[in-house]
Formats: structure tokens, sequence, C-alpha cells
């Protein structure tokens, strides 16, 4: 028979992690609102579109507690954005949720159910594409409303200017995200702020192979971190080149 008082200490602890929870997607609104208003500082593309970071912030969020963490974190940064700095009101809101839930959301769902670097990479690609067929459709259905171009004038730049400015988007993001998601997890885990990974974890013996008394497994995951580093950075160089291509800085 279970003694009674384990079910008692179960029972208060789950509140803790509860409040450790809310408490860690507060702080991650709270950056992800900087990063945005960070973010208004870099120049615009056609005047009016604007490159954003905080997807960032909201997709480590969501890799970290799950696609509805996405979804709250996104919907939340949104409403505060529209009733503090943003000037293009609902449906200004509207567009900037779905856009990030595209991509965040997605990304956050694909990693949940590959919990691995591969997961994570195509999670990141499939938000990605769904953050650019998901903003082509909105932006000829919403642009013409709330900035007051014809729709034809809306249509034709669809694939020239708003194509390339959400791949440019979303892939910056991508890359920085996969940059920063093991640091900031593993600083926050120390804090104890988020719960340890739930991934599966190496057999402790390993292959048993030793090179130049390093095992093998650690030599492979060494030079897997490395070639994971430069394919961010690679990818990141990329996207950062069309998006100043866009800004019309080179």
């Amino acid at each position: 028979m279970s003694d009674p008082h384990v079910n008692a200490i179960n029972t208060h602890a789950q509140p803790r992690m509860n409040v450790k929870t809310v408490t860690t997607l507060a702080m991650l609104t709270a950056v992800a609102y900087v990063v945005m208003v960070l973010s208004k500082m870099l120049p615009s593309v056609n005047g009016f579109l604007d490159f954003d970071f905080k997807d960032v912030v909201i997709c480590i969020g969501g890799f970290t507690f799950g696609p509805m963490a996405a979804f709250i974190l996104s919907t939340v940064v949104a409403v505060v954005e529209m009733f503090t700095i943003s000037h293009t009101g609902i449906i200004g809101c509207i567009m900037n949720v779905l856009a990030t839930c595209s991509f965040c959301c997605t990304a956050s769902f694909v990693y949940k159910k590959i919990h691995t670097k591969k997961g994570a990479v195509l999670g990141l690609a499939l938000g990605v594409a769904a953050l650019t067929a998901v903003m082509l459709l909105w932006n000829y259905l919403i642009t013409p409303i709330y900035q007051g171009f014809p729709r034809e004038v809306v249509a034709a730049m669809l694939v020239p200017v708003f194509l390339p400015f959400n791949l440019a988007k979303g892939g910056m993001n991508m890359a920085v995200t996969l940059l920063l998601y093991k640091p900031v997890v593993t600083a926050l885990r120390k804090a104890r702020l988020v719960p340890e990974s739930q991934a599966p974890q190496k057999a402790a013996s390993g292959s048993g192979v030793v090179l130049n008394g390093i095992p093998a497994d650690a030599v492979n995951d060494r030079k897997l971190n490395a070639g994971f580093l430069v394919f961010s950075l690679a990818l990141l160089a990329t996207f950062v080149t069309l998006a100043l291509v866009l800004m019309g800085i080179i």
C-alpha cells in the first residue's frame, strides 16, 4: 500500500511547477516585446514591411513548453504591441499573430514530435514555409485594406516583394533560433525555470571506442555540433544578405 504522505507531497509540488512555468512564460513575453521594439529600429522594406526577431524568443518558448505556449506568447505580445507602439490597430494585430503563429507553432509542433537537432531544423524549415505561404495569402487579402493600396498593386508585389521578405524574415529567425536555443534553455534549466529535457539519453557506456584518449561518441558529438554551428551561421549569413538587399543597403 502506498504511503499517503507521498500523495500529499506530489499535490503540493505541482502548483510550484505551474508557477515556474507561468513565470518563465511571462519573462519570455517581456523579452520578446523588448526584441520587437528594438527590431523596429531596422529599416523597413517598401516602407511598411518590418523585420522582427521576437519570433526567436517565442520559438524558444514553444520548443521548451510546446506549440500552445508559442500561440499564447504570440497572441499576448501582439496585443501588447497593438496597445503600445503599433499604428495598424486590430488588423495589424491579427496579421502579427498569423505570421508569428504560422512560424513558431509549426516549428514547435514538429520539434515536439521529433525531439532532436534534425527535428528542430525540419520544424523551423517548415515554419519558414508556412510563414511564407500564409503571409502571401493574407497580404493579398488584408494589405489593400490597411495600407490603402489597390489590390492589383498588392498582387503585383507578391512575388518580387512579399515572397523574398517573408523568406528572409523566417530564415533569419530560423538561424538565430538554432544558434540560441541550446544555450538559452541550458541557462533556464540551471536556474530551474524549465524542466529537464525529456529526450532519451545515450547509454553511459557509449560505443567503447577511444580515439586519442577521447571516446569516439564524444568526438562524433563535437563534429556534429561543429557542423550544426557552421550550418546555422551559413544560413544566417545567407538570409541577412537577402534582407540587406531588400532594404536597399547592398
